[in-house]
């Protein structure tokens, strides 16, 4: 399993939103409060980020533990976002290691994080594999099973579909072959998608778009995370089995239907 945490709102340094927060991601790495499986998150970790005017995030991952890695110390405290997805990594056996192998995933301006596994991978799940054209296979970032959830996620939005629809479509086609745990977070920058699906997901909002303050710096903010950062008042779970979208105006929260 992993841990990940998505942001969107006024513009903050990253080290507020990862290492700041007394239980936060930064934390999650070596001492996670509510993961189900696993115990520590060390294979690896990524951080995405918007930049203003640039619709396509930047990426810094590493193969090694966060806290191990001098120059994210730096990043963090001189960069500033409006909207971020970032990850630590607990690495599924039998899947790669790496920096291509760690979150977040990434295309266009899309951002993408796989909290969970899908065990027996890959042997159970030939046929949802066998959905994708065999360039999209030949093209995975890395030989892991987070890999693969992003593939089938990807296809779905080059082919039109919504966020949600597609993290929906892409849970419905994987939890079949197997006891898989997909958490997916999926950002653009100016929304977020997520499933609880196997392990905790959380939800925090703070202000609310007005009216007159529909500009960068205005409006509400929003955190989705595997884990609240901190134990202050606002995070609200989210049931196992349900789809999240979110933005800076708010949060909606659905149950997604096993096929």
């Amino acid at each position: 399993m992993c841990r990940h945490l998505a942001y969107l709102g006024p513009a903050v340094p990253i080290q507020q939103l990862l290492v700041e927060p007394p239980f936060g991601l930064y934390r999650q790495s070596w001492a996670p409060r509510s993961q189900r499986h696993g115990t520590v998150n060390v294979d690896g970790f990524g951080v995405g980020w918007y930049a203003d005017g640039d619709e396509v995030p930047a990426r810094y991952r590493r193969a090694g533990p966060i806290w191990a890695d001098r120059s994210f110390a730096d990043l963090a405290r001189v960069v500033r976002t409006r909207a971020l997805l970032a990850a630590v990594r607990s690495a599924t056996p039998g899947c790669a290691d790496g920096e291509s192998a760690a979150a977040p995933f990434a295309a266009g301006r899309w951002l993408f994080s796989h909290n969970g596994a899908l065990p027996g991978w890959p042997e159970r799940y030939d046929k949802a594999a066998a959905a994708l054209p065999p360039a999209e296979l030949l093209a995975l970032e890395a030989r892991s099973d987070s890999a693969l959830v992003w593939a089938l996620v990807l296809h779905r939005l080059r082919a039109g579909a919504p966020p949600g629809e597609a993290l929906a479509h892409a849970v419905q086609a994987l939890a079949g072959h197997g006891e898989a745990r997909l958490n997916l977070l999926l950002t653009d920058g100016t929304s977020i998608a997520a499933t609880a699906w196997g392990d905790t997901l959380f939800h925090r909002t703070e202000g609310t778009r007005t009216p007159e303050g529909t500009g960068p710096d205005h409006g509400g903010s929003v955190l989705v995370a595997s884990e609240p950062g901190d134990d202050g008042p606002g995070w609200i779970p989210v049931p196992d089995r349900s789809l999240l979208i979110a933005d800076r105006s708010g949060v909606d929260v659905h149950p997604i239907r096993a096929t």
